[in-house]
């Protein structure tokens, strides 16, 4: 059976290539900053050679990555993509409701937030360069 054809755009596969590297770098909550910490101060070689490799910290930073975790940032999709370069690449100075609405649903789901669209100048200037910065950096 033949595989089916990925019909994503070059510039976003791209994108999200690099979106994907980036996230796995980054820390998923508490327990990966501790053990960051611990690897640069060289407490963790000191305690896997006390105590052995299994010394239980895995455990304890899983548990504490589940308990205090970081917001994840969602991915864009496809669509959400070619919208947000679309609407960068015309460098609008007003931006209109119905671009108002789409862009905090967009903004909403990768920052899993729930704000209301709204009319304030500053707040919608807020979410925009939140979202062209994400667009901006990967």
């Amino acid at each position: 059976m033949k595989e089916p054809k990925d019909k994503r755009t070059k510039a976003y596969k791209e994108w999200k290539k690099n979106f994907d590297a980036e996230q796995e770098t980054k820390s998923k909550g508490l327990g990966d900053d501790i053990e960051k910490i611990t690897k640069a101060t060289g407490i963790k070689k000191a305690v896997e050679w006390a105590f052995g490799q299994d010394c239980g910290c895995d455990g304890r930073k899983e548990k504490l990555n589940r308990i205090f975790r970081h917001n994840k940032l969602e991915c864009l999709n496809e669509g959400e993509y070619d919208y947000l370069t679309g609407f960068f690449a015309k460098n609008k100075s007003v931006v209109s409701h119905k671009d108002t609405v789409e862009l905090y649903r967009v903004y909403n789901r990768i920052f899993n937030k729930n704000n209301k669209p709204s009319s304030c100048s500053s707040c919608i200037r807020t979410v925009v360069m939140k979202l062209q910065r994400i667009v901006d950096a990967y």
